[in-house]
């Protein structure tokens, strides 16, 4: 076992922040210090290090962790991030917002995350592979993991090729067991996926947003039109999350008039097409020197403080502080990303009402919660769809036929196919991703405007959130 990890000063202290926060939620509740002390704390630390040999043959000492935040719903949910800035701070820090995510959006487990000290670039494919397929053999060997105990997905530096290393991995370890495949989420469809997961976090954070603005009395306050078509949004990060968030909204008809990189921004008040962004970046390595970009700047915090309406944070955390907070030009920050937004910062942001920020755990709880849907796919044994889309087709084919023989109105093949049609998977998992998040706005708008106190949509977020888990320690029996 290694020292604890030892955060200085400098550091940010990412628990730390979702404490305060959780904090200033707690005095809107009426729990008391005990169970309030239950809920915000992590009940379940595993940190441990395990050697790989690297395709030079030496040997390397990997830092890991997996923490499990609430035993309050079973099994516990989170992703695994591969970074080489992970530490046992951000990750109890990523378990505990899980927890309220999960929470907020009613999906009912209990929240975790992992992760390993680790740079991808620095390593092959095959020592990528090793060290995955380890780290789920140290969380086999310690019951940390499993369809009914701990469920990973997919994090920063990690994706559906992990998974599904850990998905054989746990399978060759529990030869027989009928639900084994649900022990991991985000896999590909190959091997038991879903459809629509990988694009999930995004659309949610489009829904979110969409949603959000369509309060015309918010909008009001804030001194922007209802409505999201001609929105101008800048995007900070083009990875997953990112990508599908910036297309989403255009096709929802906002603007994405900046996108900001590790490498600099671009600025366009025309706007740009994402997929074209991407292209360039595939093709030149940076996003930098893109054909329709009118501004270039060489720091990526420069392109956050450019005009728009709406900034969406989707990279990491703390990247709004105190110290660039006042620059920024937006009406409205949807956190795509975990915490990228300091406490202190987001008291100055929001200065009363005049400005709003969508917050993470609920922004960005569209990957959890198209994981639960998968991870109800891999327990039920079928695909969503599979035993009523051609039902449906008949029945809507009968209707259209006895409609046209009523009437005498013949429809073309293109209407008949539109009416007729039956939902695929990827269908249902959207329309189910987006009643999560209309439902689940409109539950945390709901506390905000009940009570004139609550400072903020975060702050009620919270307050449902610790109600819910609160609830649920009492039906234990844990709680009077």
């Amino acid at each position: 076992m290694a020292n604890s990890v030892v955060l200085t000063e400098e550091q940010p202290h990412f628990f730390h922040d979702v404490t305060e926060f959780f904090n200033r939620a707690a005095q809107f509740t009426n729990h008391d210090v005990g169970l309030l002390n239950q809920i915000k704390a992590c009940n379940s630390v595993y940190r441990f290090q395990f050697p790989i040999k690297r395709d030079n043959g030496e040997l390397e000492v990997i830092d890991a962790w997996r923490v499990q935040h609430s035993h309050h719903k079973s099994p516990t949910k989170g992703g695994i991030r591969y970074s080489e800035m992970v530490n046992e701070d951000e990750v109890m820090a990523l378990a505990a917002l899980m927890s309220y995510k999960c929470a907020i959006v009613n999906v009912p487990f209990g929240g975790a995350k992992g992760g390993i000290k680790v740079n991808t670039r620095d390593y092959s494919v095959r020592e990528l592979e090793n060290i995955t397929r380890r780290y789920t053999v140290e969380l086999i060997k310690k019951n940390f993991i499993g369809p009914a105990v701990d469920v990973p997905a997919p994090d920063y530096g990690t994706g559906e090729r992990e998974m599904s290393w850990i998905a054989d991995t746990y399978l060759t370890m529990n030869p027989g067991q009928l639900d084994a495949l649900g022990c991991v989420t985000g896999k590909p469809l190959s091997l038991h996926g879903i459809a629509g997961r990988r694009g999930a976090t995004g659309r949610g954070v489009a829904i979110a947003i969409r949603e959000c603005v369509s309060v015309a009395e918010d909008m009001q306050r804030l001194g922007l039109t209802p409505g999201i078509e001609g929105k101008r949004v800048i995007i900070q990060g083009l990875g997953n999350v990112g990508y599908f968030s910036a297309k989403v909204l255009v096709e929802f008809g906002a603007i994405i008039v900046g996108i900001c990189e590790y490498d600099g921004a671009i600025y366009n008040e025309d706007g740009f097409d994402p997929d074209e962004v991407v292209k360039h970046r595939n093709e030149t390595g940076s996003i930098l020197k893109f054909a329709k970009s009118k501004t270039e700047f060489g720091s990526p915090a420069e392109g956050l403080e450019q005009p728009c309406d709406i900034l969406v944070p989707a990279a990491l955390e703390n990247q709004i502080t105190e110290a660039n907070v006042g620059r920024i030009q937006a009406k409205i920050i949807a956190e795509g990303a975990n915490g990228p937004t300091t406490p202190a910062a987001a008291d100055a942001f929001v200065d009363g009402g005049r400005r709003m920020i969508i917050p993470d755990m609920f922004c960005n709880a569209g990957g959890v919660t198209v994981s639960y849907f998968e991870w109800l796919k891999n327990l039920s044994h079928i695909a969503f769809g599979r035993m009523d889309r051609r039902y449906t087709e008949t029945a809507n084919m009968n209707i259209v036929n006895m409609v046209e023989g009523v009437t005498g109105a013949s429809l073309t093949d293109e209407q008949r196919k539109i009416i007729v049609k039956g939902a695929s998977e990827e269908e249902l998992v959207n329309s189910g991703l987006e009643d999560t998040m209309i439902r689940s706005y409109h539950e945390i708008r709901e506390v905000y405007v009940s009570n004139d106190k609550i400072p903020g949509l975060r702050t009620a977020a919270l307050v449902g959130a610790i109600n819910k888990i609160a609830e649920s320690y009492k039906n234990m029996g844990i709680w009077p």
